[in-house]
């Protein structure tokens, strides 16, 4: 059977606090949200840049509280205090696809979550 891919999870508007040009490369993130959306240590990730509309791909790695870090080549890619998106993308087949609920939240101040958002992959059309 035929697959898509869809959204599995997304942290929207989380706050970079550090970019650290010698570390070996990730994306360090809260372990908290990491917990919240399902997002596994080593999961690939893109993050996307709201502030300067920069893209990458890189993986995850528990962070320390309230901890968004650019690792390695990625802390080219945004400054502290620059506002990012993560998502994490998942690929199903149509079965799956009915039962699936991305799990996304949104950033509030000091990256905590101030809000979760309901997703549903069957829109009535």
């Amino acid at each position: 059977m035929a697959q898509r891919c869809f959204l599995s999870a997304k942290i929207h508007g989380v706050t970079i606090t550090c970019a650290n040009l010698e570390y070996r490369g990730s994306l360090s993130i809260d372990t908290k949200l990491m917990k919240e959306v399902g997002i596994l240590p080593y999961e690939q990730v893109d993050v996307y840049n709201m502030d300067n509309g920069e893209r990458l791909t890189t993986y995850a790695i528990p962070g320390a509280p309230g901890e968004i870090c650019l690792n390695g080549a990625a802390a080219h890619k945004g400054k502290v205090g620059e506002r990012v998106i993560i998502a994490t993308y998942m690929w199903l087949d149509e079965t799956e696809a009915k039962t699936r609920k991305p799990r996304v939240i949104v950033a509030g101040k000091d990256n905590t979550v101030d809000e979760i958002l309901e997703c549903d992959l069957n829109p009535d059309f």
